[in-house]
């Protein structure tokens, strides 16, 4: 299983999070992004994702026992 540390990035973002977190949804611009096409969805996958932790069999003891 892959671990990932808090500090791993080696990248820093130049975004201004905050700035982004304040913006309502009627400000953010979506002019410049196509929009999704009878094509896009006919080319696409399913994917069954995985699961992140195995199952395994649970017992459960009687405590009064």
């Amino acid at each position: 299983m892959l671990k990932l540390l808090h500090n791993a990035m080696t990248n820093i973002s130049k975004t201004n999070w905050d700035k982004l977190d304040a913006l309502s949804e009627s400000e953010i611009d979506v002019s410049d992004i196509p929009p999704l096409t009878e094509d896009f969805f006919n080319k696409s996958r399913w994917w069954k994702p995985v699961s992140s932790a195995p199952m395994g069999k649970l017992t459960v003891f009687d405590t009064n026992v």
